[in-house]
């Protein structure tokens, strides 16, 4: 039998739910299409059930035949971000390297996402979610097409074709922002990819779980730059791709991801140039 505070519980649960429901509904959140969702909860606001009741209010709107994709990216395996770059600095080579040392290992089963928020952290928990493989820049999906959009992801291609973000571009998926500015819409970082030429790469060091093993990992890939984020998304905000309102707390976007990434290549082929 349940208890009095259980049921009030339970209530405040469903009532929270049905109301980000109602605000995702009236940003326009169409059913039956897949989504990739940035967000950050603080900014939602307090929810009674947590980052789960979100993930249901999605749900209700979106339908089942829809999948929810989340970044559940993690930098902190790595000896070549600014970050650990930073802290290293003025460091002895034993200091760096006993620092080296304590980094954890990429486990897609296990590794926790760094800085994607407690509604990704949820997702990717979740038992029938499934993570894309990249060792720091992993998606996690659910529904029904959450493994056709994180089976392929090289390690060369850490946000473009060859990762989640290009199949979702070619399913026509939907973004959310939820509580978050366009610095944080992975999917602008696509369109790097598809400039017309070809961005400069960089090295990448950082440490995977193989065959049980703690291994280092060393590549090439295009050194990605997000400074002109904010003022691509000030144009962008400007188009019919984009619809704003608030959910919760948090001012919100749904954008056409296609047309958002096709904007991002004809604005910064303008701005930057090769």
């Amino acid at each position: 039998m349940t208890t009095i505070a259980e049921r009030a519980t339970t209530r405040a649960q469903a009532h929270a739910q049905a109301r980000l429901a109602a605000d995702l509904a009236a940003l326009g959140l169409p059913a039956g299409r897949d989504v990739l969702v940035h967000c950050s909860l603080r900014r939602v606001g307090r929810i009674a059930g947590g980052p789960g009741t979100l993930v249901a209010a999605l749900r209700d709107v979106l339908g089942p035949a829809s999948t929810i994709v989340v970044p559940t990216h993690t930098t902190g395996n790595s000896t070549t971000t600014r970050r650990f770059r930073a802290t290293a600095t003025g460091l002895t080579a034993p200091e760096v390297a006993a620092m080296e040392a304590r980094l954890p290992a990429f486990d897609p089963a296990a590794a926790t996402s760094h800085g994607m928020g407690a509604m990704a952290e949820y997702v990717r928990r979740a038992p029938e979610a499934v993570r894309s493989r990249h060792p720091q820049t992993s998606f996690a999906a659910l529904g029904p097409r959450a493994r056709d959009f994180t089976a392929v992801h090289d390690l060369a291609c850490h946000l473009g074709e060859r990762s989640p973000l290009g199949a979702l571009y070619a399913a026509g998926a939907v973004i959310l922002l939820l509580g978050v500015g366009y610095e944080s819409c992975t999917a602008l970082h696509l369109a790097e990819y598809k400039l017309p030429w070809t961005p400069p790469d960089r090295r990448y060091h950082c440490y995977v779980i193989e065959s049980g093993r703690r291994v280092p990992k060393e590549f090439f890939a295009p050194d990605l730059d997000d400074r002109d984020f904010p003022a691509l998304g000030a144009d962008l905000d400007r188009t019919e791709l984009v619809r704003k309102g608030t959910v919760g707390n948090a001012p919100s976007r749904l954008i056409e991801m296609c047309g958002t990434v096709d904007f991002a290549v004809e604005w910064l082929t303008a701005r930057r140039g090769p």
